[in-house]
């Protein structure tokens, strides 16, 4: 058996009767490196399911990635596409696209008996994926869309909210066009929605696609765009470049990155919120470590004094300190990382700490579980904290034996 390592073993077996003042230090140090890991794991779970709760909300209006004409970038009144584009819908057969369809966007000013209201109509086909809104819905349902044409609405909570409607209420909607002139449209209100993200919740009505057809004076074969989902969020560069590539010189596609850039910037500034706590959570771990080695270097001077004099090297010496500071470290990743992960599962599961969802964008605390951040974060602890032992356990080769055993 290695020497060191069964000298630092009995070293551990003999903290636990160690003396009174010895015992609480490491302890704390214990402690410190548990609660530092319980802070990081909660921190990265947090900021990780804060970031997909948004953008999976933002998605769920826009898609990942867009295809429109030019001349039809930031604005709602496209200019028509022939939906009959050899991408379409052969491009959802790549690897790593999940699915493609057809939209279209026109302005319009909802109207009741009471209030006015501008918004933007969102038209959509029967090719829509209704996930998203099937998660959000307060009231209502969501409705197909069938052959026969029919005036069913969509709308958000805020909306409703304002406007005073509710599920059936039936509203006209004036819709703007070209010359400047109104053009009304009644609808039935089939659904109420709530994303929590108001800047889209105040804006998006959902009907159907024809009604926008009509209006626009487009043909069936007319559309808006076509709204791309993918497998993936972390291969949107690379597959909306894909995409790029592959629709044609007269259209163009942009990212929902590209669409929201000072939403994604912000989701992306938040990744330095977790990185200024993992450090700060490692410096406190790292000092009450240090402090604890040499807490138990100096209650062992008598013991380091004995076995120089027999003739072990310094760096024997220093091992054995290590290989109990890397036990007490190990000890407190331990706790950390049940503590942390058992505190993130109640939050994921049962959703006890809330939010006003009007000023955080989500109702709950959102967790998202990332095993290889928190194996990193578990290495990267380790490996920091043993490696700046090495400097304090250098106090090891200052003792002189004959000073040593003389110590008390």
């Amino acid at each position: 058996m290695n020497l060191e390592y069964f000298i630092s073993k009995n070293i551990i077996k003999g903290d636990r009767n160690a003396k009174k003042f010895t015992r609480p230090i490491i302890n704390i140090s214990i402690m410190a490196i548990a609660i530092g890991l319980i802070v990081m794991i909660i921190s990265t779970s947090i900021v990780d399911g804060f970031q997909r709760e948004i953008r999976n909300k933002v998605i769920g209006f826009g898609s990942h990635i867009q295809i429109t004409n030019f001349d039809s970038q930031n604005t709602y009144e496209a200019s028509p596409i022939n939906k009959n584009q050899k991408f379409y819908p052969a491009i959802d057969s790549v690897n790593g696209i999940k699915h493609i369809q057809v939209f279209a966007t026109k302005a319009g000013i909802i109207k009741t008996k009471e209030e006015i209201y501008g918004v933007v109509v969102k038209g959509i086909s029967d090719d829509f994926d209704w996930s998203f809104f099937k998660e959000k819905m307060v009231d209502g349902e969501i409705f197909p869309i069938k052959k026969d044409l029919e005036n069913n609405l969509l709308l958000s909570k805020n909306i409703a909210d304002k406007m005073k409607l509710k599920v059936n209420n039936k509203i006209f909607i004036y819709f703007i066009q070209k010359n400047g002139q109104l053009r009304p449209k009644d609808f039935v209100v089939k659904g109420i929605y709530q994303s929590g993200l108001e800047q889209f919740d105040n804006l998006y009505v959902i009907t159907d696609i024809r009604h926008i057809q009509k209006r626009n004076d487009w043909n069936e074969e007319q559309v808006g765009g076509f709204e791309v989902l993918i497998d993936n969020y972390k291969q949107i560069d690379e597959l909306g470049q894909y995409v790029y590539d592959n629709i044609g010189y007269d259209l163009h596609a942009t990212t929902i990155k590209e669409q929201n850039p000072d939403i994604f910037n912000w989701l992306d500034y938040q990744d330095y919120n977790v990185t200024i706590i993992i450090i700060l959570m490692i410096i406190v771990a790292v000092i009450n470590i240090i402090s604890a080695l040499l807490i138990l270097i100096l209650e062992r001077t008598n013991m380091i004094g004995i076995l120089k004099a027999l003739g072990m090297p310094n760096w024997n010496v220093r091992k054995m300190f290590l290989y109990n500071a890397a036990y007490l470290i190990i000890k407190g990743l331990l706790w950390g990382n049940v503590i942390g992960i058992i505190l993130c599962l109640i939050q994921q599961k049962t959703g006890i700490v809330t939010l006003p969802e009007e000023s955080y964008y989500v109702a709950t605390v959102p967790i998202e579980f990332n095993f290889i951040k928190i194996l990193l974060l578990n290495i990267g602890t380790l490996t920091i904290c043993i490696l700046l032992l090495l400097i304090p356990s250098v106090v090891i080769t200052k003792i002189s034996p004959v000073k040593a055993i003389r110590y008390d």
